[in-house]
């Protein structure tokens, strides 16, 4: 098979609603050869703990690689397409299930949903994660982790562009003359690869806008380093703004009829309006781009019969408020030029794609809002690739003068869980400071000489919840819900289900909810938002985890939105850093926003994620009532969404901190943050990058 006949192959497979002998003949082409199977499961054949999720599936067959690893070919059709996309770790545990009971450690496998016929899905690829040990005899053994698999996914189906899959399947479907190792799958369902290719063509699209806003008379005031820094915020933000509008109509919230539910508008809704602007001779940035900005989803429309109703575009646009749609210019009166060409081209690329524009680039990629996990990973531009993207295009003197370094996500994962476990165990527990057993402990101390008889050796540690059993919470926690639930619906353990969260952690679910619900974090080089986003979700799952033991039967969205305006804090000096981070934290609100019927307006978090120097903090006397005023203020100013309201608001603070510092321009954490020293002396937590 040549490259053009894999590109329609692959094309034909994945731009079109699953189907299964289709599917087949691609697994054909795929691995060249595999053992048929055909079998059928449904009904009372599929597992009483999957039932909620997994309609039916089939086993359609074994492949043997050369190095003589087995994996299953599966196709899995399930309940519904919620279950498609926020399932995950359940259907990750069906395909674990199902790897044990056949005896293999990986597998292929297409997920659809019947409710849409499978326009819409997902090709997986499975993999059980063992760990090396020594025996007793000092042997190396491998054995399956707590959490053993990783499942990594292409997003297929007739709303989704096949670039990516084409780009990375390409070699294993050329290959004609030889069956591909299992490893060789597993590098084609890499994230990598497409993320140093969306990283080099975004830089691209940067570089060439800014070059272009250089010479418009709108940015040449001032010196040249004014023009350069102007350039440069104007062209990362506008790259930000499209970007997350990128993610906004992969939710379907972009275009929606007039009388239909959000969910519902078209996924390429930006590019279909730029040919309606082509085909009128109009221009995209000022007669599109402007009025959707900064009128559509900056704007509240709540007096109109249909609240979110945009006349001008003849559909419904959710109004976001938060300020990243906020204009930073007249843009009624001052005119920035974009022609059209910067969206959209027919120029090729170095890799020979056609289409240089910004529009171009960004509908070569498939978009999910979901946060990669370590356990879940979809071949797709994530929320979290634009912190990389925000690291990426600083140069390296430029990142080095700011302290902007990338950290990988299995760190940030890692450091955020660790930070939890440490903060409930310091929460929850006391630990005693044990006096020396014996004299000879005192030689060389310049602590005074005690008898042993004079200590008090009663005290003893108070352990509420044992940390190993956190570390259990905080780590695995997510994953056991379901069997922990069956559990409680059963009304007792049995022989084949028994609670997989500790004893104590579950009698104490309620004290440590209310434990997380309280924690205060900051990061005070907040970059673009890893360590905050990342603590964010780690704080959600913990307390998820903790829902059937401790009654809080909150949502995911409630419990994010609680934790943003409660817990999360940062600060950073670069102004682009702090775009991006609120724009991160945004965007993990939108994954969990569940309402069709009306889309809450994003929270405003100028007091909460904030541009100054940290480094640079002052000690000032304050008056109480002048702080308890501060406080009241931005507590009110954070869900406030009337335009004239808020900026009316936003001075009073403005002027308020002012006079407290004097008109000094220094950030002072006790300042700004005033209420987490009233709450209590200081943040829990304090995480950031490690260098």
């Amino acid at each position: 098979m040549d490259k053009q006949q894999a590109q329609r192959l692959v094309q034909e497979i994945f731009q079109n609603p699953f189907n299964r002998e289709t599917y087949t003949h691609f697994l054909r082409n795929l691995l060249n050869e595999f053992e048929p199977r055909g079998t059928h499961y449904n009904g009372n054949l599929i597992t009483d703990a999957f039932k909620t999720h997994i309609t039916q599936y089939w086993r359609l067959g074994k492949y043997i690689d050369p190095d003589n690893i087995e994996m299953d070919l599966l196709v899995v059709e399930v309940k519904s397409l919620a279950k498609l996309d926020r399932a995950r770790s359940a259907l990750r545990n069906f395909a674990v299930n199902r790897l044990k009971k056949f005896g293999k450690d990986c597998s292929l496998i297409a997920f659809y949903a019947r409710e849409d016929n499978g326009q819409d899905w997902r090709f997986s690829f499975i993999k059980i994660e063992h760990e090396a040990y020594k025996d007793n005899q000092g042997k190396v053994k491998l054995k399956t982790q707590l959490t053993p698999a990783k499942r990594s996914s292409y997003l297929v189906g007739i709303h989704e562009n096949s670039h990516t899959a084409a780009k990375q399947l390409m070699p294993l479907l050329i290959m004609d003359y030889a069956n591909p190792k299992i490893s060789d799958i597993e590098t084609a369902f890499s994230i990598e690869a497409v993320t140093n290719e969306f990283f080099d063509q975004y830089k691209g699209l940067y570089i060439k806008l800014a070059e272009h806003l250089r010479n418009q008379p709108f940015f040449q005031q001032g010196t040249e380093k004014n023009t350069i820094q102007a350039v440069a915020r104007f062209a990362k933000k506008l790259l930000g703004q499209i970007v997350f509008l990128y993610f906004l109509q992969k939710k379907g919230w972009l275009g929606v009829g007039k009388n239909e539910c959000w969910g519902k508008g078209s996924k390429k809704f930006l590019r279909e309006r730029f040919d309606l602007c082509v085909a009128a001779g109009d221009n995209y940035y000022q007669d599109f781009l402007q009025f959707l900005f900064y009128e559509a989803l900056a704007q509240e429309r709540q007096d109109q019969a249909v609240p979110s109703y945009y006349s001008r575009f003849d559909c419904k646009i959710p109004f976001l408020n938060g300020g990243l749609f906020e204009a930073e210019y007249d843009w009624e009166n001052e005119i920035i030029k974009l022609p059209n060409d910067i969206f959209h081209n027919r120029k090729k690329n170095k890799a020979g794609d056609t289409g240089t524009g910004i529009l171009d680039v960004f509908d070569r990629y498939n978009f999910t809002i979901k946060e990669d996990e370590p356990l879940e990973k979809e071949v797709a531009i994530d929320p979290e690739m634009l912190g990389k993207v925000f690291e990426n295009m600083l140069e390296i003197i430029e990142r080095k003068s700011k302290g902007a370094y990338y950290t990988p996500r299995e760190i940030v994962h890692y450091m955020c869980q660790e930070s939890l476990i440490h903060y409930l165990d310091n929460s929850l527990n006391t630990y005693i400071q044990k006096q020396p057993h014996n004299l000879l402990e005192f030689a060389g101390r310049d602590e005074p000489f005690v008898p042993q008889n004079l200590i008090d050796m009663t005290e003893q540690d108070e352990i509420l919840v044992p940390k190993t059993d956190l570390e259990i919470l905080v780590r695995s926690g997510h994953l056991v819900r379901e069997n922990d639930q069956r559990i409680l619906n059963k009304g007792e353990e049995t022989n084949t289900y028994k609670f997989q969260l500790p004893e104590s952690v579950r009698k104490n679910a309620q004290l440590i909810d209310e434990k997380l619900a309280s924690i205060k974090v900051c990061d005070p080089a907040i970059g673009s938002g890893a360590f905050p986003v990342g603590i964010l979700h780690e704080i959600v799952n913990t307390r998820l985890a903790l829902a059937q033991h401790s009654g809080n039967s909150q949502s995911d969205y409630k419990l994010k939105r609680h934790a943003i305006r409660e817990s999360i804090y940062g600060v950073d000096i670069d102004a682009s850093a702090i775009d991006i981070a609120r724009l991160r934290l945004w965007l993990s609100l939108i994954v969990d926003e569940e309402s069709y019927d009306t889309i809450q307006a994003l929270p405003n978090l100028d007091y909460k994620i904030i541009q100054g120097d940290s480094l640079l903090g002052v000690n000032l006397l304050f008056n109480s009532r002048d702080i308890t005023r501060l406080e009241e203020k931005k507590k009110v100013f954070f869900s406030i969404t009337n335009a004239s309201e808020k900026k009316r608001l936003h001075q009073e603070i403005e002027d308020l901190i002012s006079e407290i510092t004097h008109s000094g321009q220094d950030f002072e954490f006790k300042l700004y943050f005033s209420e987490v020293w009233h709450d209590r002396d200081g943040f829990d937590v304090v995480i950031g990058n490690p260098p």
